[in-house]
């Protein structure tokens, strides 16, 4: 008997993603093409069971992770989930990192070669995916960037801790600093991906790739595995939960809700108004000043110190 047994791929009846094994390989696509196949919470979920079943599966030799459709492998979290639960209710957000991250610790610890397979747009927490992969294929439409920096947040899941060791320092500063694109053939020349394809040949490419890593001998391949993953295991471990807490604090604050605003909005960033707040003496952590006012007249406590009035009662302050 095999332990634990092999669980057929119709028995976990996913919503979000597409999971197949045939042939010693697991592919696992993440199946939202109509939101640019963005990461919700029950996506998270789901790619972290199929992972953990790949792992276990004597069969599923190598794993492939992919996208659905040609416009895009991953564009990271779903900001319409974000906007709807995290800014009224941080603490929601600790839950939903401690998805994300407990996605990653069952890819990298996989125990098998990953191959990411970039069909499109790679960005913010898709790149963390793309490089949490072994190697990566991309099609040479495919452009990769990060958007922390630019829409309120901090790629702690992977990118600050990884693209340093892949790409170098200075390069992964410009990445996560200025948040520009990185087209197909300049990731291929900094590291960020093994090979760049016509979008036509990249399934053959990725047949190929995966064909010779099926050709290697398993206990040999899964402990390299473990030696190389050292230092990204290292990096991780020492730093992912403590961005969790910390972007968990983060995410009910003016600059995520301003990035959330201007991507509704279609518009641009406000970014020199909380500057400017800032050196005017303001206080920019707050949108409307601390919460240090209170109502004499209905004794409602907490209000912020830029309100002229009650917000309960209407009174003047």
């Amino acid at each position: 008997m095999v332990y634990p047994p092999a669980q057929p791929v119709e028995s976990f009846a996913f919503e979000r993603i597409r999971y197949e094994k045939a042939a010693w390989r697991a592919t696992v696509t993440i199946n939202r093409p109509e939101v640019l196949n963005c990461l919700d919470f029950q996506t998270l979920r789901e790619l972290s069971r199929a992972f953990e079943d790949a792992s276990w599966d004597d069969a599923v030799a190598v794993v492939v992770l992919t996208g659905a459709g040609d416009r895009a492998f991953s564009t990271g979290a779903d900001l319409k989930e974000q906007e709807e639960y995290f800014l009224t209710r941080p603490r929601d957000y600790w839950k939903w990192m401690g998805a994300f991250i407990d996605t990653h610790y069952r890819l990298l610890n996989i125990g098998k070669p990953t191959i990411a397979r970039l069909n499109g747009l790679v960005v913010g927490g898709g790149n963390e995916f793309n490089i949490a992969c072994d190697l990566a294929i991309a099609a040479d439409h495919v452009t990769i960037r990060q958007v922390g920096t630019a829409r309120g947040s901090v790629a702690a899941g992977g990118a600050t801790q990884w693209l340093p060791l892949m790409v170098g320092d200075r390069r992964a500063r410009q990445m996560l600093w200025l948040c520009e694109e990185i087209d197909a053939s300049q990731a291929l020349q900094w590291g960020l991906v093994n090979q760049v394809v016509p979008y036509a040949e990249l399934d053959a490419a990725v047949d190929a790739m995966a064909g010779k890593l099926i050709e290697k001998l398993p206990e040999c391949m899964r402990y390299t595995k473990q030696q190389t993953n050292f230092w990204r295991d290292f990096s991780f471990h020492l730093t992912a939960g403590h961005a969790r807490d910390w972007l968990s604090l983060h995410s009910g604050s003016p600059e995520v809700y301003e990035g959330f605003q201007a991507f509704r909005g279609k518009r641009p960033v406000d970014y020199l108004g909380l500057r400017r707040r800032a050196a005017e003496g303001g206080s920019p952590e707050f949108l409307w000043g601390p919460p240090r006012r209170d109502c004499a007249a209905c004794g409602a406590k907490g209000i912020p110190e830029a309100f002229r009035f009650c917000g309960n009662c209407g009174a003047t302050l």
